[in-house]
């Protein structure tokens, strides 16, 4: 474990992804060391593509980290898009050229998770990374936390943070375990290459088609040489909640059968799909205890039907190395400032991610129409302005200690 200077909390991060890594870049730019244990035997991150919205962009960019980026992101100028399932008819459009940097002082970007990733882990020391350490126990005593590796190895901590994803074990030290239940609803995704997708999915718009109990989601990412490819659809009996199950192109393209003929030809352009089922968790009423806390999926999965899941973590990054920074010498009082801070936000956007799935699959009817007819005159960039205006950390250094 990296030494910590004296007088400062030995940090234990529990997980390497984007938000394990983000915290980890946030406590050193704040001056306090960490330690970051990955149970994978390399840094890389399952996936695809992700949206990039302005309240996290601008943290990235005082993070240091969004100019490196740049190689690779694709600002969304033509836009976000709503369609209708049947015959691609614009429901919705929002141009976002200058729109959101406008209103939000940050453009929206769509990104190659890997992408992201290597970004925010140019900001950590290489020191504090260990790779192959899966944590397989956590224990507390008074006020020192000693965690267990599946590699026989251990580690005592001042603070232990759980980034460790959904499937989160440091969840189980603070929450009783309580079963995830099936949504009915599966996610299939793809990545196209850009020279095998059609033209009107290569422009910089991030396009939803929604239709009955289906939507399908698609924009470029990776400097606009892959289309990344998400969609949904009832589950059926399918409940693997994996991203490393994979489907064929033939059983996605069933489940879009009837759809827009363009949409068949975007598909049909993908390598072998992933598959994988969304469970439905409650939202946690607390993630701090003791020495111990949790962040981003661990603490707050969401549908990502709001695109927030990777905004979240990194905001849970900046305001935890906030609080721990301002107060370094009580530790498990900044834990509980820290979830003070964050989880009614969390919690909102868990319950709109989740009433998403509802609006986007109606059937076609009179409240189908209803919906339509909302869109059309609806300012989702304006309408969502919570989301996207959040500074994370101004609201964390306004706040008393």
């Amino acid at each position: 474990m990296v030494a910590s200077p004296a007088g400062t909390p030995r940090v234990a991060i529990v997980g390497g992804g984007i938000g394990g890594l983000a915290a980890a870049a946030f406590l050193h730019r704040a001056g306090l060391p960490s330690t970051v244990y990955e149970q994978a035997p390399q840094l890389t991150e399952v996936g695809a593509g992700l949206v990039l919205a302005p309240n996290a962009a601008r943290l990235l960019r005082r993070l240091g980290v969004l100019d490196r980026l740049h190689e690779h992101a694709v600002p969304l100028d033509v836009g976000w898009e709503f369609r209708r399932w049947e015959d691609g008819r614009v429901l919705s459009a929002e141009n976002l050229a200058d729109a959101c940097e406008r209103l939000y002082g940050e453009h929206t970007y769509t990104v190659h998770r890997a992408d992201l990733l290597t970004a925010i882990a140019s900001a950590v020391p290489p020191d504090a990374l260990q790779l192959g350490k899966r944590c397989t126990d956590l224990t507390v005593n008074g006020d020192i936390a000693r965690l267990a590796f599946a590699d026989g190895t251990r580690a005592e901590a001042d603070v232990v943070i759980g980034a460790d994803g959904v499937h989160s074990t440091i969840r189980g030290a603070i929450t009783e375990p309580t079963p995830a239940t099936y949504s009915g609803i599966c996610a299939f995704r793809a990545l196209v290459p850009a020279d095998r997708g059609p033209s009107f999915a290569r422009r910089r718009a991030q396009t939803l088609w929604i239709g009955p109990d289906h939507h399908l989601v698609h924009y470029p990412i990776a400097g606009e040489t892959v289309i990344n490819l998400v969609a949904f659809a009832p589950a059926g009996e399918y409940t693997t909640e994996s991203w490393s199950a994979t489907a064929t192109v033939e059983e996605f393209l069933a489940e879009f059968a009837g759809w827009d003929p363009r949409l068949q030809e975007l598909i049909r352009g993908a390598g072998t799909p992933g598959r994988w089922a969304l469970l439905d968790r409650e939202p946690l009423r607390h993630w701090s205890q003791g020495p111990i806390t949790l962040l981003g999926d661990a603490a707050h999965p969401m549908f990502p039907f709001f695109a927030q899941g990777a905004a979240q973590s990194i905001e849970d990054a900046a305001v935890l190395a906030r609080c721990l920074a301002d107060d370094v010498h009580a530790p498990e009082r900044a834990l509980r400032r820290f979830e003070s801070l964050r989880i009614e936000r969390t919690t909102r956007l868990q319950d709109v991610s989740h009433a998403r799935a509802h609006l986007n699959h109606l059937p076609d009817g009179p409240e189908q129409r209803a919906r339509d007819a909302s869109l059309a005159h609806a300012d989702p960039l304006v309408d969502n302005g919570w989301i996207y205006a959040h500074d994370a950390e101004a609201e964390a250094a306004a706040t008393p200690v």
